[in-house]
């Protein structure tokens, strides 16, 4: 009998070209059989909806997760195995799906021919935008669908709601810790995304390795039950924890009894590490009436002369949470003679399970459509017709742009046809995504500056976009914030940012979806 070592276990497809549906390989065997299957395409990215999370909205979205989805492309190519195993699927007559002809070809693909273009990692982005363009031969660009998504989608959604955390945290700091409720290896995926949204750091070891920045953590309960366990008590847990680590003592005081038994407790080794030349660096609370406690702790830390102690708040947290903690603390402060704001100055957040699911929108409604091919020297736009509107496809190649006012702040983020000299016109006819009696017009002195959005990230079989440090995508992210309406960010019922479609590329549109219905397109 052989060991468990000798089992064959099969790799899981999480960095090769089988990140793919099947109806993309047989849409792929499908032109290549038609000879369609070098016909040069533009598919295109986006998301319909932002995160509606029952309680609260987000108003916008925090792009993420292009590095991962540059590395897949880097990685791209069906291995013999792959191949081996796309010979063995037939379909219910037990014909092969999949041909020897088309499995060569399949084996023989790469990504050299593609040009990918795409809004840079940390941006604010928003529902209905193009966000990212996908130029080369149909059947290869197809094949991408999947992967990209699923690299581009989640990564969005966390980078999201850890921005909202962020933002309910008042720049406070924010410590991810979900690794251990994420899903599974994709958890790396989130962890670098709630960096990239504004998490300060992680506990994830890993993936703080690799992103660049020193993970964060303290001790669990745990290391507390076991002292008591032994009959030492919790104090003494304490003790050997700070003479350990005296310049890094952060602990955890809800074990036992927070007010009556951890807090003194800390406060008595905080004292015995003052005295060997040492500062505390502070408390963490992960149970029971956060907001109260941190006040009567912070209280009780002050009048002991800790008054500059962290004092880290955890447990089911999420940005509602930390919200409604500020407001309480600022309604309860001054009852036990504590300054609010120079209470709030001393915390710091820690997120776990709500961020790196993103509880209560766990997926992003994101898309990847065929929008234009290359016939006979020609772009001819391609349309999907929808009952729902916001599922109708724009068709045609498209510029991306985002238009800011005199004030600096984003006004609208405009798709426009490929050849439209917007920063010539005299006025900027923006159309409704849907609405056709919806409109309104800029003129050029309500125009401060026009920005094109997607760059061109992949070409010629390399990555052209250079790999950035997590604090230059988090930069990107807060000056997007800044120039954004705080209306819409907002958490509760935030303002629409205005997504716009040119005169010209709406009038294609319009022609298009005629033309498929065979109708005459409206004025």
């Amino acid at each position: 009998m052989g060991s468990l070592g000798d089992v064959d276990r099969p790799q899981p497809p999480d960095a090769g070209a089988l990140i793919v549906d099947l109806y993309e390989l047989t849409m792929a065997r499908l032109y290549f059989e038609e000879g369609l299957h070098e016909t040069q395409a533009l598919f295109e990215h986006s998301f319909r909806t932002h995160p509606d999370y029952g309680t609260h909205q987000a108003g916008y979205c925090i792009h993420a997760g292009v590095a991962d989805l540059l590395d897949w492309m880097a990685r791209f190519a069906f291995t013999p195995r792959d191949l081996e195993y796309l010979a063995t699927l037939t379909d219910p007559g037990g014909r092969r799906l999949f041909d020897s002809a088309f499995l060569n070809w399949l084996g023989g693909i790469d990504l050299d021919g593609v040009m990918l273009s795409t809004v840079p990692e940390g941006r604010v982005v928003h529902a209905g935008v193009t966000l990212t363009m996908v130029e080369g031969p149909l059947a290869v660009a197809q094949i991408m669908e999947t992967a990209l998504l699923n690299r581009l989608a989640y990564p969005t959604l966390i980078a999201t709601k850890a921005s909202l955390v962020a933002e309910s945290a008042r720049g406070r700091p924010v410590f991810e810790f979900g690794v251990r409720r994420g899903p599974s290896d994709g958890a790396a995926a989130g962890t670098r995304a709630a960096l990239i949204g504004g998490a300060t750091s992680t506990s994830f070891v890993g993936a703080a390795r690799d992103a660049g920045v020193a993970p964060s953590g303290t001790h669990a309960h745990s290391m507390v039950q076991v002292s008591m366990a032994l009959g030492l008590g919790e104090v003494e847990a304490f003790r050997a924890y700070s003479r350990l680590y005296p310049d890094s003592c952060l602990l955890l005081v809800d074990t036992v009894d927070t007010l009556e038994s951890g807090v003194p407790n800390a406060i008595r080794v905080f004292q015995e590490l003052r005295a060997a030349g040492h500062e505390p660096v502070g408390i963490r609370l992960d149970s029971g009436d956060l907001a109260h406690l941190a006040v009567r702790s912070a209280r009780m830390l002050d009048d002991a002369g800790f008054g500059d102690t962290t004092i880290v708040l955890s447990g089911g947290l999420d940005e509602l949470a930390i919200w409604q903690i500020m407001t309480q603390i600022e309604q309860e402060a001054g009852s036990y003679g504590m300054e609010p704001e120079a209470l709030i100055a001393r915390l710091a957040f820690g997120v776990g399970t709500s961020l790196i699911t993103s509880q209560g929108a766990p997926s992003l409604d994101a898309v990847y459509k065929l929008v234009a091919l290359r016939r006979d020297g020609a772009w001819l736009p391609a349309v999907k017709v929808s009952e729902t509107p916001r599922k109708t496809v724009i068709p045609g190649r498209k510029q991306v742009v985002r238009i800011y006012d005199g004030r600096g702040r984003a006004t609208a983020d405009v798709m426009a046809l490929e050849d439209e000299d917007l920063s010539a016109a005299a006025t900027i006819e923006l159309r409704h995504l849907h609405e056709q009696d919806v409109m309104r017009v800029l003129s050029r002195n309500e125009i401060g500056k026009i920005e094109r959005l997607p760059v061109l990230a992949w070409a010629e079989g390399r990555r052209v976009m250079a790999p950035e440090p997590i604090e230059v995508l988090r930069r990107r992210r807060n000056d997007d914030l800044e120039r954004l309406d705080p209306g819409v960010r907002r958490m509760m019922h935030p303002h629409i940012h205005h997504v716009s479609l040119t005169r010209a590329l709406w009038d294609l549109r319009q022609q298009t979806v005629a033309a498929a219905l065979g109708a005459t397109p409206p004025d």
